[in-house]
C-alpha cells in the first residue's frame, strides 16, 4: 500500500475483517482429522470387513488411504481458501482515503476519498457487538453507499476516519469567487458536516 501513496498521504490504520468467520474451518482444522484417524483405525481392526463382509484384507490400505485423502481435501479444499480469503482482504485508512482490497488471483479495489464522505454509520449485529466488530458504511456524494464489513474495534475505527476527515486541508474557493474570505480560505456559508 506504501507505494500507492500519493504525496502527503500517510497511513493511519490497516486491518484485516473480523476473523470470526474462519471459526468454521478452524474447528473442521481440527476435526477432520480427528474423524480420519479413527477412521482409518476403525478400518485396521477389521471392523469395516464385519460391516460389509465384501470387503477384503487387500482393500485395507486403499480405504486408510482415502481416509487421508479426505482429511487433505478438507484441509486443502475448506480451509485454506477461507484462510487465504480472509488474509488477502485488508482495510487501510489513510489520511485522505479508505482503501479496502481483497483477492488473491483476481484483486479487488476499492477507494473512497475522505473528502467525499457526506455521512458515516456503524452497524453492529449481537454477534458483531460481542466481537466489537460491525459495519461501515459511507455515503458519498456521487457513488452512494459503500460498506466495510465486519471491520474490527469498529468504533475506534470509526474515530480514526472521523479524526482524518477532521484533519482535511480545507479547499478554499478560487480568488474572486462570490463570498470568498482570504481571510478564513473558504466561502462563506459553507460548512462541512459529519454525522454519525
Amino acid at each position: 500500500m506504501r507505494k500507492d501513496l500519493v504525496p502527503g498521504e500517510q497511513v493511519i490504520v490497516t486491518t484485516r475483517p473480523q476473523p470470526r468467520k474462519l471459526a468454521g474451518p478452524a474447528a473442521a482444522f481440527i476435526v477432520a482429522p480427528a474423524i480420519g484417524a479413527f477412521a482409518s483405525a476403525w478400518i485396521v481392526r477389521g471392523e469395516a470387513r464385519r460391516l460389509v463382509p465384501a470387503l477384503e484384507a487387500r482393500w485395507t490400505p486403499w480405504l486408510v488411504t482415502a481416509c487421508a485423502a479426505a482429511v487433505a481435501w478438507v484441509w486443502l479444499g475448506y480451509c485454506l481458501p477461507r484462510l487465504l480469503r480472509w488474509h488477502a482482504t485488508r482495510y487501510t485508512l489513510t489520511s485522505r482515503r479508505i482503501v479496502a482490497r481483497s483477492g488473491l488471483m483476481k484483486r479487488h479495489d476499492q477507494q473512497v476519498a475522505l473528502a467525499s464522505v457526506r455521512n458515516l454509520s456503524v452497524r453492529e449485529t449481537v454477534l458483531q457487538r460481542l466481537l466489537r466488530s460491525g459495519n461501515i458504511s459511507l455515503e458519498t456524494g456521487h457513488d452512494g453507499v459503500v460498506t466495510f464489513r465486519d471491520v474490527p474495534e469498529v468504533a475506534r475505527f470509526r474515530d480514526f476516519i472521523l479524526d482524518a476527515i477532521g484533519e482535511l486541508p480545507e479547499d478554499p474557493a478560487p480568488p474572486g469567487a462570490a463570498g470568498f474570505d482570504p481571510a478564513r480560505g473558504s466561502a462563506d456559508g459553507y460548512e462541512r458536516r459529519w454525522t454519525e
